[in-house]
C-alpha cells in the first residue's frame, strides 16, 4: 500500500482546486476541504476573527494533506481497517463522510457479518472487516468499490441536481464514477453502453 502521505496527495490532486458550485451541499471547497469543515476545525486562516470563503481560497496543498490524514483517516478509524480497503474508504471518506463507513457496514452485511449500520469505526465493525477480508481478499477492494459506485447512481437518481456528478453533458461516466472506478479492477468497469443503461431514467 502506497505511503498514507502519497494516497492524501493523489486525493488532494482528484479533488482540484477552488470552487463554490451551488448545486453542492458541501459549499466553498479547496482540495476537497469544504468550508463547514474548515469552520468547524475553527480554521481562520485570514485572521480575522471568522472563518469564510477567504479562508478556503487561502488553504494549501499541505494544510489539506495533513487535515485528511488526522481528520478523515486516522480520527474515524480508517487506519485500523485492512489494508487492501484503506485507499478507497478514505477516498470515500473525504467525499462522503461517515457514508463512506455505512457502505462497508451494509457491505458486510451482505456478505453475513453482524455489523450495526452505523457509520462508526468500532471493534465490531473492524472485526467484522477483517473476517469478511479473510473470506474474500482477493475480492473485497473490488466489492466496496462497486458498492461505492452504487451509492453515487442511487444519489443521483435520489437529487437531479447532482446527476452532473455522475454524467457528463456528452452523457459519460461523471467524476463520481470514474473516482469509484480508480478503485475497482478494469475487468468490473462499466461499459459506456452499460453506464448509458444505468442512466437513462434520467432524461
Amino acid at each position: 500500500m502506497p505511503d498514507i502521505h502519497d494516497i492524501a496527495t493523489q486525493i488532494v490532486t482528484r479533488e482540484g482546486g477552488f470552487v463554490n458550485d451551488p448545486d453542492d451541499p458541501g459549499g466553498a471547497t479547496k482540495y476537497g476541504v469544504t468550508i463547514h469543515t474548515m469552520k468547524r476545525l475553527g480554521l481562520d486562516l485570514t485572521g480575522d476573527g471568522r472563518v469564510t470563503t477567504a479562508d478556503v481560497r487561502r488553504l494549501s496543498r499541505a494544510q489539506a494533506v495533513e487535515i485528511f490524514i488526522d481528520h478523515y483517516f486516522r480520527k474515524p478509524r480508517i487506519d485500523a481497517l485492512p489494508q487492501v480497503l484503506q485507499a478507497s474508504v478514505f477516498d470515500m471518506y473525504v467525499n462522503a463522510g461517515a457514508n463512506a463507513v455505512r457502505i462497508l457496514q451494509r457491505l458486510l452485511v451482505d456478505m453475513g457479518q453482524g455489523v450495526t449500520v452505523d457509520g462508526v469505526i468500532g471493534p465490531q465493525t473492524i472485526a467484522a472487516t477483517q473476517a469478511a477480508t479473510d473470506l474474500a481478499r482477493d475480492h473485497i477492494a473490488d466489492a466496496y468499490g462497486i458498492a461505492r459506485r452504487n451509492y453515487y447512481y442511487a444519489l443521483a437518481d435520489r437529487r437531479p441536481a447532482s446527476r452532473k456528478y455522475a454524467r457528463k453533458r456528452d452523457g459519460g461516466k461523471g467524476g463520481w464514477i470514474t473516482r469509484a472506478e480508480e478503485f475497482i479492477s478494469a475487468r468490473f468497469h462499466l461499459s459506456a453502453a452499460e453506464h448509458a443503461a444505468r442512466v437513462a431514467s434520467w432524461g
